[in-house]
């Protein structure tokens, strides 16, 4: 099967019984967490610099737009689920000022680590809390926050229909989600291009810089088993979303999805 092939083939929900995707391999699903876990426990001193590195610094423009779309206000509720070293996290900080909260959540504990470091050295402190949290079961109420973002962290979840549903039931009527990912190229050459970069370039330098290849080997099948455009859409609207709607940045490479609840 082509790399093509493996990511048509996700352009469906996959899950089915008790298997999961990790990559390109089948595992079970209670087994994916605990697997995802060990990648960002060994990448997560490293994060940063690779974002940088693997993105070319786009990362931060991709972000920067993400920021804007959400459209926050001073005083709103913010929750940034899979907030890793914490980049969206300071944005919303300042702009819902001392009456606002952002919370960071994130299931793996040695991401909150380095992201709470990074914001504590940063001054960001004061309306910003940390969670340890699984997207499928947030542990926050009914209509709770005004925005809800996942930046790069939806590809890893195991289950991203419960997930999704989870998001909704936590978002107040007239909040917003916003899900940055990794998506699928619009144009073949710019399809190929990138599949030489992701499976060659990209795990070599995940082994010159943090010296794991494997991990980084997994977060390009992870992308490639990612749902496209127009399925995670789909799947947005069946959890309950209205207007559910993406923007292509990069011709593709990454999607911004956004979904309302009224």
């Amino acid at each position: 099967m082509t790399q093509d092939d493996k990511q048509n083939s996700n352009n469906k929900p996959q899950e089915q019984d008790n298997t999961t995707h990790f990559g390109y391999e089948t595992v079970a699903k209670e087994e994916k967490a605990a697997k995802v876990a060990e990648v960002f426990h060994s990448v997560a001193g490293k994060y940063d610099v690779m974002n940088d590195l693997m993105s070319f610094g786009v990362h931060r423009l991709w972000k920067r737009y993400t920021i804007e779309r959400a459209a926050a206000r001073s005083g709103q509720r913010i929750l940034d689920i899979a907030g890793g070293t914490g980049d969206l996290t300071a944005k919303f900080s300042k702009i819902v000022g001392d009456q606002g909260q952002v919370i960071l959540a994130d299931i793996n504990d040695s991401m909150i680590k380095v992201g709470r470091s990074k914001l504590v050295d940063s001054g960001v402190v004061g309306n910003v809390d940390f969670v340890q949290a699984n997207a499928e079961c947030l542990p926050f109420p009914d209509n709770h926050f005004d925005r809800i973002t996942i930046a790069f962290g939806l590809r890893n979840v195991t289950e991203k229909d419960k997930a999704l549903k989870s998001m909704y039931r936590i978002l107040k009527p007239g909040g917003r989600l916003l899900v940055l990912e990794f998506s699928k190229p619009a144009l073949p050459l710019l399809s190929k291009v990138y599949d030489i970069y992701s499976f060659s370039l990209l795990p070599a330098m995940g082994k010159l810089v943090a010296n794991d290849s494997e991990s980084y080997k997994y977060l390009a099948e992870s992308i490639r088993m990612h749902p496209d455009q127009e399925t995670l859409k789909g799947m947005m609207t069946d959890a309950g979303f209205d207007d559910a709607e993406y923007t292509n940045l990069t011709g593709g490479v990454v999607a911004l999805h956004i979904g309302k609840k009224y």
